[in-house]
């Protein structure tokens, strides 16, 4: 299993961290954000097709008010993370 995030999601996280009103609050999100990311493929036929995207490989990981697309290649067990959009 493998998991990669696009730069895209990188600078996207970034913004969205530093909009955060403490060094805390923004330190908690990450922290849980990345264990719905580190868990995702155990639980990936539990998220719903994107929104964003006409690929039915493409799923929504859902967390508090974001949305984050991720691209699943089961013959690889690859998972990559587009990006993070607030809904």
């Amino acid at each position: 299993m493998k998991i990669v995030c696009s730069a895209l999601y990188e600078e996207q996280l970034k913004a969205i961290l530093a909009a955060f009103p403490t060094q805390k609050a923004a330190k908690d999100f990450k922290l849980y954000l990345d264990t719905i990311i580190m868990n995702a493929p155990t639980k990936a036929k539990k998220y719903k097709q994107s929104r964003y995207f006409e690929e039915e490989n493409i799923k929504d990981i859902e967390y508090e008010n974001y949305t984050i697309p991720m691209y699943v290649n089961l013959e690889q067990e690859s998972y990559f993370i587009i990006g993070i959009v607030k809904k």
